[in-house]
């Protein structure tokens, strides 16, 4: 038996989605089909290529993890040949794109919206995460790209820095410290604090306040970023955050007032991460241009603090 680009797209479908039925559905062929693609190329290597986990999908093997890594350049080289072929430079195939869960619904959209324009026959598959699937999924092989914060990523990926936050806290309109122009976190150590109880997320704040001798003693947590703006608007609590949308009202429409920090706090980073295998295709690389470019031009994100 030969290889054939429809072992590797095969392959590559199941990689990208996780799921054989799934990457069935998108690759348009019958499930078993599938399956006796990846069946054949397993035995054809010697080594199996995933890990079949009865209800749970599939994960990448370490040497699937190579493998895909080999498939993405043939596949990519088969491109720019038809392309030349054709005459046709345009960037064609698919992405699978991450993107931690609070950042999502306020970034995504629009710079999707602008990576279609600019290479319409690129299709991407979004995929909403907390820290640690983002780090999983990053580390099996299962992303092309991530958009998050530099909280808990893998060794095993290129991180490109796409902006800088400060920290700032968030209070009830009506708070007694709203009247300052900025806080302290001794002073906001003084209420309710609400933290978001994602990996990696609220032991990062917590830490925050360590660093500075500071041990907050009233501490709830929510899991959603959406949520805790939601509980300081409507008065339990006051919180320390990153992200922050252009309204600055929660979801109930309960308006919130946002200081800066008066101590001094390192910066948050929003990266694109890529694993290295894959950050050079033509594709990544479109992705990444996006990205960087979006990031430059979208005044939101100087949280106008």
């Amino acid at each position: 038996m030969k290889i054939t680009l429809r072992h590797i797209r095969c392959a590559l479908g199941v990689a990208r989605h996780g799921n054989i039925t799934q990457a069935a559905e998108r690759l348009n062929v019958s499930q078993p089909a599938v399956s006796a693609a990846l069946n054949e190329l397993e035995e054809h290597l010697g080594q199996v290529l995933f890990v079949r986990q009865r209800g749970q999908g599939v994960t990448l093997t370490p040497f699937g993890r190579l493998a895909m890594e080999k498939a993405q350049q043939i596949v990519a080289n088969v491109r720019e040949l038809e392309n030349l072929a054709n005459d046709d430079d345009t960037l064609a195939g698919e992405l699978t794109l991450a993107c931690f869960e609070d950042l999502a619904p306020y970034c995504l959209p629009k710079l999707l919206r602008g990576l279609k324009e600019r290479h319409p026959r690129i299709e991407v598959t979004i995929r909403e995460y907390g820290f640690d699937q983002i780090s999983k999924q990053l580390s099996n092989g299962n992303l092309d790209a991530a958009l998050s914060y530099d909280l808990g990523l893998p060794d095993c990926i290129q991180s490109t820095v796409l902006c800088e936050l400060p920290a700032h806290a968030l209070l009830p309109i009506e708070h007694p410290l709203a009247r300052h122009s900025e806080v302290s976190l001794k002073q906001l150590c003084e209420y309710p604090l609400v933290l978001t109880e994602q990996a990696y997320s609220s032991q990062h704040f917590l830490d925050l306040f360590r660093f500075h001798g500071l041990q907050p003693q009233n501490v709830s947590r929510t899991y959603s970023f959406e949520l805790q703006r939601g509980l300081v608007a409507n008065g339990f609590g006051v919180a320390v955050a990153y992200t922050r949308p252009f309204g600055d009202h929660s979801y109930d429409g309960q308006a919130l007032a946002i200081r800066p920090i008066a101590d001094p706090l390192p910066l948050q980073h929003i990266v694109l991460a890529q694993p290295r295998g894959r950050c050079d295709t033509p594709l990544a690389v479109a992705l990444r241009e996006q990205a960087l470019e979006w990031f430059a031009q979208s005044p939101g994100f100087d949280w106008r603090t």
